[in-house]
C-alpha cells in the first residue's frame, strides 16, 4: 500500500482517546517520530468514562506512570468490582469482582466445585470465594508489594486527559489548537493527505489516528468506512450524566442499578460522585429520563444534566487506508462493564505491535481489523448477557431484552453453561471464565449438571478444600484498612 517510512503521525481529537494515543506512541515508539495532536477547545468531549478495569493498571506500568501522582491529579479512587442491583430481579444484587473465584483444576473450574457444595448442603454464596468482591463489600482496600487484590480505578476523565497531555508533551508531542474543517485525500490512493483547520492551517501526515468520537470525522466522514449496527442486541441509545457532591466515604466499586428502561451508574471519586442513566429512547423520553435520574441521585447536583446520544456497534474496519480509529470513533458497546478506556488502550497497543515502520502493509491492516472485530464482539456478547439472561419481565424494555434473539456465539456459551456449567474462554479474551461465571450465576442462570470431578473428594476433604479458600479471604479482608483511609494516606486529591 505504501513504501514510505512512517515518520509523521497526526492524532485528530483530544480527550481520553487522543491523549492516551499520544502518550503511548510518544513513550513507546521512541523519539524518531513527529507526533502532532489537534484538538479544539470549542468541541467538548464525552468525558464521562470515569470507570476502568484492571488492564489500565498494566498500561500505566508500561508507560512508567507513577500511580500516586496519577491518582492525586485525577481525583481517582480504587475499584475492585461492579455491583449489579435489580438486574436479575427487583431488589436482588450481585457482584462482578475483578479477581479469581475459588480454585479449580485442569478438568473443571471452580463453578463445578461450588455447585457440588450446594448439592451437599453448603450455603456459601459464590462471591464468598472472591477476595476482591469481599473487600469491595466491606469497603476496604490496600496494596501489597507481594501481589494482592486485582484492582482498577474510578477517575475524572477530563483531568485524566490533562494528566496525559502533560505526560505526552514531555515526550515531544505537539498540540495544535484548532477545529478540523476539511480532510484532504490523495486522488490516486484515497489515503488521507492532510487536515485543514478553521485557521486555514494545513497539517500533513503519513499516519492518522481518528479520536474524534462518535462522529468519526476521518474514518467515516472522509473514508466512508461503514458501521455495523448492534442496537437490536443492545437497545440503549442514550445516556444522561450529572455530578453530585459526596455524602460519605468513597466505596471501592461501581454501582450499576437497573430500572424500567435501562440502568443507572454511580461512580465515587474522592470529592464527588459521577452519576448517569443509560436508557432506550423507545421506552422513555429524554425529559422523563432526566427526571428519573435526578430523583435517584444522592447528594446535591454540581453540574447540569447532559444528554448523550449514541448507537451501539462498530466500524466495519478500525484501520482503513492510512487511518486508525481509536475509542468512540471505532465503535461503542456501552459503559456497563467499563470497557471504553480498555478499548482505547488496546487499540493503540495493537497498532504499536503492528506498527508500519517501513510503510503500510495490507496483511498488517487485515490482522489489526480481525483482532479488533474479535475483541469487540467478545465484549459485545458479554454485555448482551446481562440484558438477556434475566428474570425481569416487568416492563416493555425488559420484555424485549429477555425475548430477543442473541448472537450465535453468545447463545452457544449460554447453552453450554446451562446444560453442563462449562465455560471455555480463549486466552486472548478480555473477560475470562471467572467473569462469565459471576454474571451468569448473578443473572440467575443455574446449570442443570456439573463436572463430576468435584465429587472425587470425600466430605471431610471437600470441606477442608472450601475452607482453605474462604478462611484466608476473610482473614485478609478483616485486616485491611477502609478504602477511604487508604485513599487519604496514599493519594489524596490535590486540585490544581
Amino acid at each position: 500500500m505504501s513504501t514510505n517510512k512512517i515518520k509523521k503521525i497526526v492524532i485528530a481529537g483530544g480527550g481520553t482517546a487522543g491523549w492516551m494515543a499520544a502518550a503511548s506512541l510518544s513513550k513507546l515508539l521512541g523519539k524518531d517520530f513527529d507526533i502532532t495532536l489537534i484538538e479544539s477547545d470549542q468541541i467538548g468531549t464525552v468525558g464521562v468514562g470515569e470507570a476502568a478495569i484492571p488492564t489500565l493498571v498494566t498500561f500505566h506500568r508500561l508507560l512508567g506512570i507513577n500511580e500516586q501522582e496519577f491518582m492525586r491529579e485525577t481525583n481517582a479512587t480504587f475499584k475492585l468490582a461492579i455491583g449489579f442491583e435489580n438486574w436479575k430481579q427487583q431488589a436482588e444484587k450481585y457482584f462482578h469482582g475483578f479477581g479469581l473465584v475459588g480454585k479449580g483444576c485442569w478438568a473443571g473450574d471452580f463453578q463445578h466445585f461450588w455447585l457440588h457444595s450446594l448439592k451437599k448442603g453448603y450455603n456459601a454464596e459464590y462471591d464468598e470465594y472472591c477476595p476482591e468482591t469481599q473487600a469491595a463489600k466491606a469497603g476496604k482496600f490496600a496494596k501489597s508489594s507481594q501481589g494482592g487484590l486485582n484492582y482498577s480505578y474510578h477517575l475524572d476523565a477530563t483531568l485524566y486527559a490533562k494528566f496525559l497531555r502533560k505526560f505526552s508533551e514531555n515526550f515531544g508531542v505537539k498540540r495544535i489548537e484548532g477545529k478540523i474543517i476539511d480532510v484532504l485525500k490523495n486522488d490516486k490512493t484515497g489515503n488521507i493527505k492532510s487536515l485543514t483547520l478553521d485557521s486555514g492551517q494545513s497539517i500533513e501526515g503519513q499516519l492518522f489516528i481518528d479520536c474524534t468520537g462518535f462522529i468519526g470525522l476521518l474514518i467515516e466522514k472522509a473514508l466512508h468506512t461503514g458501521y455495523e449496527d448492534w442496537s437490536h442486541w443492545l437497545p440503549c441509545d442514550s445516556a444522561i450524566a450529572v455530578q453530585t457532591e459526596s455524602l460519605g466515604p468513597a466505596i471501592p466499586y461501581t454501582r450499576s442499578i437497573a430500572f424500567e428502561s435501562g440502568w443507572q451508574w454511580r461512580i465515587p471519586l474522592q470529592n464527588r460522585v459521577g452519576n448517569g442513566l443509560v436508557y432506550c429512547s423507545r421506552y422513555i423520553s429524554d425529559e422523563q429520563a432526566k427526571e428519573t435520574l435526578l430523583s435517584k441521585v444522592e447528594g446535591k447536583t454540581i453540574t447540569e444534566p447532559r444528554v448523550i446520544k449514541y448507537r451501539t456497534g462498530r466500524r466495519r474496519k478500525a484501520w482503513n487506508k492510512n487511518c486508525i480509529a481509536v475509542g468512540l470513533s471505532s465503535g461503542f458497546v456501552e459503559p456497563l462493564e467499563s470497557t471504553s478506556i480498555h478499548l482505547i488502550m488496546n487499540g493503540i497497543l495493537r497498532l504499536i505491535r503492528l506498527f508500519p515502520f517501513e510503510g503500510i502493509e495490507e496483511s498488517a491492516v487485515v490482522e489489526y481489523n480481525n483482532q479488533f472485530i474479535d475483541e469487540l464482539e467478545h465484549i459485545r456478547d458479554f454485555i448482551i448477557l446481562h440484558y438477556h439472561v434475566t428474570e425481569r419481565d416487568d416492563s416493555p424494555f425488559w420484555h424485549y431484552c429477555k425475548g430477543m434473539e442473541v448472537p450465535e456465539s453468545l447463545q452457544q456459551r449460554i447453552n453450554l453453561f446451562k446444560k453442563t456449567a462449562r465455560i471455555f474462554s480463549p486466552t486472548d479474551e478480555l473477560f475470562r471464565i471467572d467473569s462469565w461465571a459471576q454474571v451468569m450465576f448473578g443473572q440467575g442462570l443455574m446449570p442443570e449438571q456439573y463436572h463430576q470431578i468435584a465429587n472425587v473428594m470425600g466430605d471431610k476433604e471437600f470441606t477442608g478444600f472450601l475452607n482453605s479458600i474462604k478462611e484466608p479471604i476473610k482473614k485478609m479482608v478483616d485486616q485491611l484498612p477502609s478504602h477511604q483511609e487508604f485513599i487519604e494516606h496514599y493519594c489524596k486529591f490535590e486540585p490544581m
